[in-house]
């Protein structure tokens, strides 16, 4: 039987937390030591200066609380890795080739304007798209004022007409979905801030896991900020294993919990600010944790999701969350900010996809309102020559024969936008 995406992705972190002994598969002794000296001052002392160590994450200079209670958003770190390195794409010689001399030119097929077929059944040109981005303008007033996309009407409908008809993981393991019913809003509050701060760089499935094992392997009544506080903290990395950057995170929330307790009457803070104060907490986590936590709406939380897909549509032309954010705001109505990144997240996890976007199945293709639609794919050629090996007749020399061969390198997406 043919299972979904998201049940193969529930099924496989469901298999690597059931290990018997629940050791995180790369925590060392050193970070182990380092966890147990965490002090009441929220100090996280790291391994021994001058000892070289290979880790899965990136660690701080030094562990101590001021520098956690940085701004940073661990989500928009980028991944970096010291072992792994990008191979050159090349051509795969045949087993009994030699080759001497090679001359190639590179040709690439012009793209044409596909067919395209309709709800109805109907068979169609492709509609072209082009890019309509908010603009500033000046008043009479002199004032200047920002004008949204004059398509952005047509294109928000059409994401919550599509998103109506598949269901995606945020739908269900989303951040706003995960904290118990049944706890006072006290310390619900306090696992939304827990489910956002998990959540960085990890699938939905994954952070859903976590945040079960978190609120059923801690002492009765389960994650609550006084367990947090009373839990040793390599039980509590061990609880979180499975989300990306772990360790950090561990560090994060005991930091955080400290500050809660300590500043903050044993609540999460209600405002911006406060929120930001709290460590690996950055403006997307606190607009989210503001308008899920305590009903207030006060700026759009953008991440991956939001960033790349209004991009992809044109609206603006940002490179950091940050900046889209600031983009948005000046111009999308304020009763949409909460429900945006919800509304996004789910359409950039089932159809708007990352990497393999399915354009065939989204409707702005087919009204052309995505100039960033994949329309048709374009061959790139190449022409080489080889001199090949091959035996001599009636004798055992060897001969070598130049022959000329015509292979498709890759297949390149061809974009509404660039249909002429």
């Amino acid at each position: 039987m043919k299972t979904s995406r998201i049940a193969r992705d529930t099924a496989k972190a469901a298999f690597s937390i059931s290990q018997a002994d629940y050791a995180p598969r790369r925590q060392t002794r050193a970070f182990a030591a380092s966890l147990q000296a965490f002090t009441a001052n929220g100090d996280v002392p790291l391994s021994s200066p001058g000892k070289k160590q290979v880790k899965r994450e990136d660690t701080s200079d030094d562990g101590s609380l001021s520098s956690l209670s940085s701004t940073f958003d661990i989500e928009d770190a980028p991944f970096e890795s010291s072992t792994s390195r990008k191979r050159k794409r090349g051509l795969d010689s045949p087993s009994t080739a030699v080759i001497t001399k090679s001359a190639s030119t590179s040709t690439r097929t012009s793209p044409r304007k596909p067919d395209v077929k309709s709800e109805d059944g109907t068979v169609g040109k492709f509609k072209k798209a082009k890019r309509l981005p908010a603009k500033r303008v000046v008043n009479d007033a002199g004032e200047v004022e920002i004008e949204a996309p004059a398509n952005w009407e047509g294109i928000y409908d059409a994401v919550i007409e599509m998103r109506k008809k598949k269901l995606a993981p945020v739908d269900t393991m989303g951040c706003e979905t995960l904290a118990e019913e049944h706890l006072t809003p006290r310390d619900k509050r306090f696992q939304t801030l827990i489910a956002l701060m998990l959540s960085s760089q990890t699938k939905d499935t994954t952070n859903a896991i976590a945040m079960r094992r978190l609120q059923t392997e801690l002492p009765s009544p389960g994650l609550t900020l006084e367990n947090i506080l009373e839990v040793d903290p390599v039980k509590l990395n061990e609880l979180i294993y499975v989300v990306g950057f772990h360790n950090n995170k561990t560090r994060y929330i005991k930091a955080a919990a400290l500050i809660l307790r300590d500043d903050y009457a044993g609540d999460i803070p209600d405002t911006i600010e406060g929120l930001m104060s709290l460590p690996g907490v950055g403006p997307k986590m606190a607009y989210l944790c503001l308008s899920a936590a305590w009903g207030r709406t006060e700026g759009i939380g953008v991440d991956v999701h939001v960033h790349r897909i209004t991009n992809l549509w044109g609206w603006h032309k940002t490179k950091t969350p940050e900046e889209t954010r600031a983009s948005l705001e000046a111009w999308l109505p304020r009763q949409r900010w909460h429900e945006i990144n919800h509304l996004l997240v789910g359409f950039g996890q089932t159809i708007c996809l990352p990497v393999g976007r399915k354009c065939g199945e989204c409707v702005l293709s087919e009204k052309g309102l995505c100039p960033s639609a994949v329309v048709d794919k374009k061959k790139v050629i190449m022409k080489v020559k080889r001199n090949v090996a091959v035996a001599g007749e009636g004798s055992k020399t060897v001969e070598e024969k130049k022959i000329e061969e015509t292979v498709v390198v890759k297949e390149e997406d061809v974009l509404a936008e660039d249909v002429k």
